[in-house]
Formats: structure tokens, sequence, C-alpha cells
């Protein structure tokens, strides 16, 4: 008798359902139902007696997705799956671990460190050591030691490459040591000590190779070298993995994924035959054809293409903003147009491809009192980055904001401990004053005292250096002075900071813009308020209003990286411009425009009935416009599959250019845009910032900037083929294009 859950199968599910004991890899495509696939075919081994539930080992990324796995299978099968072996990679490296403590090396009650306990831990170590922090900061020690664990090396057998890699190499010697001591693991400790165990204990390996006869994982393709080789390692040489994944999904390759593993499987497992799963069955055809038709352009694919037994549905829809402004105000107008045909907002979703592009997208949303929830992460003005540079902000307007102060006085790190700080706080209270009156008295000592009136000098030369400065000069000195963006360019994760806090100079000078075409606050005359403390009471009040309640219908705004795995009725993709997406720094890596282009393929196939792609002619950037040219999907996407939904209103000083070539700019870096403002240009000179021109040797460009005047002058191209060039004008013999 059939099992009842095996029914509503299509012929390629149930192939790789019911394949018999042998090593599989499911080429699982979006919306194909890989889950579905996943979990029955662990029911279907445990209801044919292939295996126990205790003798299956099932291995994903996240402990949302094992739990969901667990309870569809308690759906499908009466059984308790308490107990069982299903998880997440450090979460069963956890297990294994507490279960042979001894034998790895550990005590009994050994302790995980979170991110933030490892660098606590390394800050404290560096200052044991008298390590200078400012030539090895700790969070690059951090990225170094978690890098090399999983690689799978020791410190012993990392081979330093200057004095900087060699004195790494030294401090994750003493780091190790130190933990060992302490008796913590960090996060990759858990998988290399659980590696090296299997690796050297060779009755402890073989007895869960005969234990787990049946291994699953799931987003095979988000494995990294040290999980494949431990995933070899519980294989043996007899046991079936049962990988399920998609190359053209694998966006995770700045953090170690390796979509090499995917063919390594089938070479070292002897698999001859990858089961396709290519019916989608979340999408209509059109956007199932343009997803398709964009992800070709990739090399070394294992190949698939979706398709749907669903109507092809509607083209998709592509606006061509003016502005960024432009583009979040369409965004807000065909998002009531959808809620106005009964679309729920919590079924539209907002991508972009940097979190720095949702601050213009909220301030469009808060304008027009749209309820919105950022998934994922935190709503701009709430971002950490962001309220410390307020509050830098905060303390240059008004030295009496104690809330300030407190909040950056050791932010950049300057050697101002809790209790050099509750001293202070203590001297304030007798004195009945605030605590910027008392640092400036200080009568501390010691290196407290020397650090407190650093601190207070710092201040003190920002609001002088700022006097009289046009708002967003004052933010941009206020960030670079202050320490938080070299602060950042040392964090591995940093540039998305970095940009945001580049964003928080553009929405000055955006509000400065409004600010003098609107009437003052009631009780506020303009000429009392000046424009600093009127932008910090404008960004209190993005801040504190309109988030939506936990259950309310909101629109969902999230990055491309963030909406993986999710689907919705309708979708904007925006910022599709060249430099923005593909992301500039994309450009110089070796698989960089590909992991652009599967991150737009997940960005594609996100959507199930509407898709928006929208760019915007010029953005703002450091303050100052930019023109951009389209993003190069534009032009891998047919044709006959996109609706310009508007008449291009073009952006002043803008000449629409050609879309580039998907070798365009990238041997130069990114198609930049411009660094200088049209109406910074000579009023006789003959081009246009953003024009699109053509070259006798180099062909079709943009230009992007220009610079002196008469003989002197030159200009930036942005060539099709060749990247960035500057050219003297008077020698070039540009033409419009």
């Amino acid at each position: 008798m059939t099992p009842a859950f095996l029914s509503g199968l299509n012929d390629e599910q149930l192939e790789a359902v019911t394949l018999p004991q042998q090593s599989a890899l499911i080429l699982a495509g979006a919306g194909s139902g890989k889950t579905r696939v996943l979990t029955t075919r662990m029911a279907w081994l445990i209801q044919t007696g292939q295996v126990s539930p205790m003798s299956l080992l099932a291995v994903t990324f996240t402990n949302k997705a094992a739990k969901e796995m667990l309870t569809r299978l308690s759906a499908m099968l009466p059984i308790n799956t308490r107990g069982m072996w299903v998880g997440t990679f450090h979460g069963l490296c956890n297990r294994m671990l507490r279960a042979h403590y001894r034998e790895a090396g550990l005590p009994q009650l050994f302790q995980i460190l979170d991110s933030q306990d490892q660098l606590a831990l390394i800050k404290r170590l560096m200052k044991a050591l008298h390590v200078d922090e400012e030539r090895y900061p700790p969070r690059q020690a951090q990225w170094f030691i978690a890098a090399q664990k999983e690689e799978g090396k020791r410190a012993d057998r990392v081979e330093p490459y200057d004095d900087f890699s060699r004195r790494m190499v030294e401090f994750y010697a003493e780091y190790d040591r130190q933990c060992q001591r302490e008796g913590v693991v960090d996060f990759a400790e858990l998988l290399l000590r659980s590696y090296e165990l299997l690796s050297r204990n060779e009755a402890l390996r073989e007895h869960y190779a005969g234990r787990f006869r049946h291994i699953l994982v799931d987003e095979f393709q988000d494995t990294n070298r040290l999980q494949y080789r431990w995933l070899q390692l519980l294989a043996g040489g007899h046991n079936a993995i049962f990988a399920v994944g998609d190359d053209d999904q694998s966006i995770y390759g700045w953090r170690g994924a390796s979509t090499a593993n995917m063919r390594d499987l089938q070479r070292d497992f002897h698999i001859e035959k990858v089961i396709k799963l290519e019916q989608n069955y979340r999408s209509h055809g059109n956007i199932l054809d343009a997803a398709n038709a964009l992800i070709a352009h990739n090399r070394r694919r294992l190949g698939k293409s979706l398709w749907t037994a669903d109507s092809k549905g509607e083209p998709l829809r592509v606006f061509e903003a003016a502005t960024d402004f432009e583009e979040a105000a369409y965004v807000v107008d065909e998002v009531r147009n959808l809620r106005a045909e009964g679309t729920p907002l919590s079924d539209i979703a907002v991508l972009y491809r940097s979190n720095a592009q949702s601050r213009v997208i909220e301030h469009a949303l808060f304008t027009a009192g749209m309820p919105y929830r950022v998934y994922g992460g935190l709503r701009f003005f709430e971002r950490q980055e962001i309220k410390h540079a307020l509050a830098y902000l905060r303390l240059v307007a008004n030295q009496e904001d104690d809330g300030a102060l407190l909040r950056i006085i050791n932010f950049p790190t300057r050697g101002i401990g809790n209790r050099s700080l509750e001293q202070l706080q203590g001297m304030a209270r007798e004195a009945g004053i605030s605590l910027w009156a008392a640092a400036c008295a200080n009568t501390l000592s010691g290196k407290a005292a020397s650090s407190i009136a650093a601190f207070v000098k710092l201040i003190e030369s920002m609001r002088a250096a700022t006097a009289g400065l046009p708002l967003p000069e004052v933010i941009e000195h206020v960030i670079e002075h202050s320490g938080l963006r070299a602060h950042y360019r040392n964090e591995k994760e940093g540039a998305d900071r970095i940009e945001n806090l580049d964003e928080l100079v553009n929405a000055a000078a955006v509000f400065v813009d409004e600010r003098a075409t609107q009437l003052p606050a009631e009780g506020a005359p303009a000429e009392e308020m000046d424009e600093l403390t009127a932008f910090l009471a404008h960004a209190a009040l993005e801040a504190g209003e309109h988030q939506a309640a936990a259950g309310a219908d909101a629109l969902q705004l999230m990055t491309v990286h963030s909406a993986k795995g999710l689907e919705f009725h309708a979708v904007f993709i925006t910022g599709l411009e060249e430099g923005l997406f593909p992301h500039e720094n994309s450009m110089t890596e070796a698989d960089g425009v590909e992991e652009e282009r599967r991150l737009m393929y997940v960005a594609l196939t996100r959507a199930r009935r509407r898709l928006y792609l929208l760019l915007a002619q010029s953005r703002m950037l450091h303050g100052q416009t930019r023109y951009n040219v389209p993003s190069r999907f534009f032009q891998e996407l047919p044709e006959a599959l996109l609706s310009r939904v508007n008449h291009v209103r073009q952006a002043p000083g803008y000449a629409h250019a050609r879309q580039p070539s998907p070798s365009y700019g990238a041997a130069r870096g990114a198609a930049r845009a411009v660094s200088a403002s049209p109406s910074s240009l000579p009023r006789d000179f003959p081009w246009r910032i953003g024009q699109a021109v053509t070259h006798a040797k180099f062909g079709a460009g943009v230009i992007v900037s220009a610079e002196g005047g008469g003989a002197d002058a030159r200009v930036q191209v942005n060539f099709r083929d060749s990247g960035l060039k500057w050219l003297m004008l008077e020698y070039a013999k540009l033409t419009a294009a």
C-alpha cells in the first residue's frame, strides 16, 4: 500500500523520495518543493524500515528550518521526533562534543562563546599580551581566527605571508591556549573540534558511520569546505548522502559557501544522475522565463530550467525614475493600488541590494503614513551606526545631553571603562551638574583622566570645525573625525554600516532642501531652530513612529539576501543600476558578478504574481547627485517579457545611456557614477554629466565626471568595454551617441 504522504508528488519528486540506498544530489529550483522532498524522503526511509528515527541524520542551516522539518515529519508519521539528530551543523557538532567531551579534550560543562563574547575575550587577551589594538584590530583577529578554523587549520598549519599575518598566527595560537584554559569554544571551534575528533578517533568514527546510514543535507550549496569534509567523515565509505540544493541560489560565497562542493559530491560519492526539480509551484511563467534567461549567463552551472503548469501571467513591469525619490514615490503609489485590489501589505515586498537604500523608501512610507516592517534588520534611524552618529551630533549641538555622552564616550573604544564612568556620574550627581560639565572638570587620575580629557577636546574641536558649515558637511565631518568610519572599516561586514553612514549625509542634504520649502513646525519658528537641531528632531520622529506592531499588516522591506526562502504576491526590486546591483565590489572578485547574478535570480523568484524592476537615473551619494547607467541585468532579460510602465522623464544633466554588456566596466571595476554636479561645470562646457558618447578607439561610454576648463578641460568616461578613462577634451574627439 502506497503511503498517503507520497500522494501529490510529481514524477521527479517521487523519484528523489523513493531512491534506493545511494548517494544523490537533488538540484531543487526555487519554489520546487525541496523541503517537502527532504522531509518526505525521511518519512519514506522510516516507513519502509530502512532506518529508525534515531539512526537518521539531517542537517540544515537554521534552527527554524530544522523545527519545520520535524513538524512536517511528525505530521506524516505517528512517531516521536524528540531526540532525533536533526539540526544545524553547529547544533549537531555541539551534541557530539557533549557526548564525547573527554575524547575531544574539553571539560564536561564547556561553554560556547557567541561572537560578542569571543570579541571580548580577544580584547582581554590582547590587553594582557600588550598587543597594539590600533595595529592589530580585535575584529580582524576575530575574522582571521574564524577563517582559519573554517579551513580546518590550527595555528601551526597556517603559513604567514607577511609580518601582519605572522603576528595574527601567533595570536591565534595564544587564543587557542586561552580558550582551552577557560574551557570555552567559539562557533567555528564546534565544527573544527568535532571534525578533529572524528578524524583521529577511528572507533568513534566507525560508531557514527554505523549508526547514520542515511545523511540528509538541506541547502547544500551553502556548505563550506570544512562542513563538506565533516560530512565525508560521517559518511565513511558506505553511507548515503542525500543532498538537496540549488547552485543558482548560492549567494553566500563571501562567508565561505562553495558551490564546488556540489561537483565534488558527484565525484567523491559516484553520483551518476542528478535529479532536477524544475517544476515551480510559486510563480507565473513570465517570472520564471525571466529568471531562466538571466541565470543562463552564468558559467559552470549544473543546469536546470524552471517551468510551471500555471499561466504565463503578466510581464515584468519596469519603471525608470528620474531620481531615487521618484523611485520611492512610485513604490508608494503602486503599493496603494495593490492594497486597493485586495493584496495585504504583508504579501508585498520591497527588496534592495544595500541596506542604505532603505532610508529613502522609509522616508516616503513615513510621509505617506503607510505601515512597514524591516525584515531581518532594523529601520534606518534605529541602526547602531546611525544612532552612534546621531549621538555625536546631539552632543555637538547640546553638551547637556547626558544620554548622548554615555553612548559615545567610549565608542569607538578609547579606554574609558565602566568604573571611570561610574565615578564621573557620581561627580555629576554630587555637584548637580551634567556629565559634560563633570568631564570638563575631570578630577579623575591616571589613564582615565587623560582619555576623558581627549574626548572633551574631540567634541570641542568638532563644534569649532563645524560652526557655520552646511548641515551635510557637519555630518560628514563628525562621522569622519569621531572615528566611526575608521572603526567600521575594520569590521568584516562594516561596508554596509559605512554605506548607512554615507546615507545619513544624503538624508541631511534632502532634509535641508525639504525644509527650505516647508513652513516651520508649530511653536518653533525657523529662525529659532538651527538646521542641526531641526534635523535631529526629524530623525527622532522618523525613528519613533510608523513601525508596524507585531502581527499588524505591514509592507515588508528587506535586502535581497534576507529574502532568500521567502515568497510574496508582489515584489519590487529597487536600485537596478550598474555599481549598485550588481554591486561595485563584485567587479574585482573572481566570481563576483556571477554571485550578484545569482542574487538577482533569487530576487526574481520571490514573486508569485507581480514583479517590478526599478531603477533611478540619479541617486544621492555622499550628499551629491550621481548619475547611473542601468544594470547589465536588464540586457540579460528578454525584452518581450518586460513592460515599460513610464515615459522616462530624464533627470537634469542626464542623457539616457545604452544598456551595458555583461563585461561592461569589469576591467576597471564598477560603472561608477558622477562625483561632480552638473551645476559645477563651466557654462561653455560642451558635454553634460551622464551624456552618452562614442570614441573612435574605446567605443561607447557615458561621461561620469569632468574637471578643468579651456585647454586643460578633461572628462572621465565610463566606456562599455574598457572601463573608466580620463581624456583631455581638446584631443578626445568624442561624439554624441
